[in-house]
């Protein structure tokens, strides 16, 4: 069960999805830019739980050659960075919409012409659907109601090359309505669904491939 704090953060996010998409997308990027007015505000690059969910999320992608990868929602550029070391030979976009945090995620990789770094929102981003590989983890749930999970999943479908896979992460059992549009999305199949009941937050790696 989650906590009042949680639930409260959830209500809140749920209230500014009666904006519309682009005054949400305006009220996101303020709030994670104050988030990222400190470096690594949620201790990614050391906090135990989230290196055993970036091993536990790459554990489950299906054995195959990436070409081009997106990870949206990239923060700092953490799990961007362990990106580039696993696909060495992968071009790698990171998408996020604060610039604040997308600053430091280009410091932390100066000098990887292949990774690029792109501020964005996933409910408006217009992008070719070229990518084989697509990471979407701890995001929706700042999405709110419904219809944004419904565009987000249509957004995020469209990312999708021919044989693409989409990685969606998120806190279980939450994951199951965070996820629920991706699995009635007509060009997604799900692959695997792995969760993982561990303290401190249980968490669910869903793969979707492209039909």
């Amino acid at each position: 069960m989650r906590s009042l704090p949680e639930l409260l953060h959830r209500t809140l996010f749920r209230t500014m999805s009666l904006l519309s998409p682009k005054g949400q997308g305006v009220i996101l990027r303020r709030y994670f830019d104050w988030w990222h007015r400190s470096p690594d505000p949620w201790k990614l690059s050391s906090d135990g739980y989230e290196q055993h969910k970036y091993r536990s999320t790459l554990e489950n992608l299906p054995a195959r050659p990436y070409v081009r990868i997106m990870e949206v929602g990239c923060s700092e550029g953490v799990f961007t960075e362990t990106l580039a070391k696993t696909y060495p030979e992968a071009e790698i976009t990171g998408v996020d919409v604060s610039e604040r945090a997308l600053e430091r995620a280009r410091s932390r990789m100066p000098d990887a012409g292949r990774v690029r770094f792109l501020r964005a929102d996933i409910l408006t981003h217009r992008a070719e659907p070229r990518y084989d590989l697509v990471f979407c983890s701890e995001t929706l749930y700042y999405l709110g109601r419904h219809d944004r999970l419904r565009r987000a999943s249509d957004q995020l479908s469209r990312l999708l090359g021919p044989g693409g896979v989409l990685v969606a992460v998120h806190p279980w059992p939450e994951a199951v309505r965070l996820h629920r549009f991706l699995d009635a999305h007509a060009s997604l199949s799900r692959l695997t669904e792995r969760v993982y009941t561990a303290p401190p937050r249980p968490f669910a790696v869903t793969v979707y491939g492209a039909r």
